[in-house]
């Protein structure tokens, strides 16, 4: 048996009495991005998380299910809504039993699905930058391509997300400088 040298033994035993306070140090001097990477996972899994709460809300908004929509989403007090048919913003949501049954109505039969093209997150925002890609019956129309170019915007509250602000447009295509500028005029009134 080889005797180690004194100073040897003592390293030994000071590392196997490493105090709460030597390791919160040793923490405290590890690189930031380490101490952040368990916060991280979090933030994924939050971003991950309300990614598929998009994906399954709109699938059933689509398809006029407005009781599992409603169930899927949480919306803020202070929502605002961009909507796909412009005007200006609206505020809060009315999800009285008519104005669901109304929306059940105008909403059928629809197939979806959601590309995710962006997200950004902190600790109580997360912004997810999607392209819905949907057919659609919408307002007693036929089925059609109703894609829409959509941003929202999550607010922590406590535990649970809730959806602030949508911003939803039909621009998935390209359009000319001219089409731009007809929509920017609006359409000329018929009477």
């Amino acid at each position: 048996m080889t005797k180690l040298p004194s100073g040897v033994s003592k390293l030994q035993d000071s590392q196997e009495k490493m105090s709460r306070r030597a390791m919160m140090a040793a923490t405290a001097a590890m690189p930031l991005s380490v101490q952040l990477s368990a916060e991280a996972a979090a933030g994924d899994d939050a971003i991950a998380g309300l990614i598929e709460r998009a994906r399954e809300k709109n699938a059933a908004f689509m398809r006029g299910d407005m009781d599992r929509w409603l169930q899927l989403v949480r919306i803020a007090q202070d929502f605002t809504l961009m909507q796909p048919f412009g005007g200006p913003a609206s505020r809060g949501f009315d999800a009285s039993p008519k104005r669901l049954a109304d929306l059940s109505r105008y909403f059928r039969e629809g197939e979806t699905e959601l590309e995710v093209l962006q997200t950004y997150a902190s600790d109580a925002l997360v912004v997810l930058v999607m392209i819905e890609r949907q057919r659609a019956e919408v307002g007693g129309l036929a089925a059609q391509d109703w894609s829409l170019r959509v941003t929202e915007i999550y607010r922590k509250d406590g535990t649970e997300w809730q959806l602030v602000h949508r911003h939803a447009d039909p621009l998935v295509r390209r359009i000319t400088l001219q089409q731009a500028a007809l929509l920017a005029r609006g359409w000329p009134d018929k009477k």
